[in-house]
């Protein structure tokens, strides 16, 4: 079993950054894609970002960038780097993982880490 920790999500400003990171228990951690997805209220889960196992990375449209992500395999975690944050963006943003391959898809992944909230305002 994986299992996914979130962190870094709070308040901030239109225009501000913040960086979310995600801690993961399994020891295969360089063998796993790992992605972010948000859900703000009212919405659909929707593909952020995500990275695979030889680095490459992978963006929505709409936070190619500003938004990066990276990955630290000695740490068995993920980040997410957010700059120029806008209101829209906010969301409960979920980091998720599996095996190998990446997938703009939510339902390709197996693991799911609680969330954090991250709350942008104008």
């Amino acid at each position: 079993q994986v299992q996914l920790v979130e962190s870094g999500g709070g308040l901030v400003q239109a225009g501000g950054s913040l960086r979310l990171s995600c801690a993961a228990s399994q020891r295969t951690f360089r063998s796993y894609a790992m992605a972010w997805f948000r859900q703000a209220p009212g919405k659909e889960r929707e593909f952020v970002a995500a990275i695979n196992c030889g680095g490459i990375k992978y963006y929505a449209n709409s936070v190619k960038g500003r938004f990066t992500i990276s990955r630290d395999n000695a740490k068995n975690t993920v980040y997410l780097q957010m700059n120029s944050l806008k209101p829209e963006e906010t969301a409960v943003y979920y980091c998720a993982a599996r095996p190998t391959l990446v997938s703009t898809s939510n339902s390709a992944y197996d693991y799911w880490g609680q969330g954090t909230q991250v709350i942008v305002s104008s």
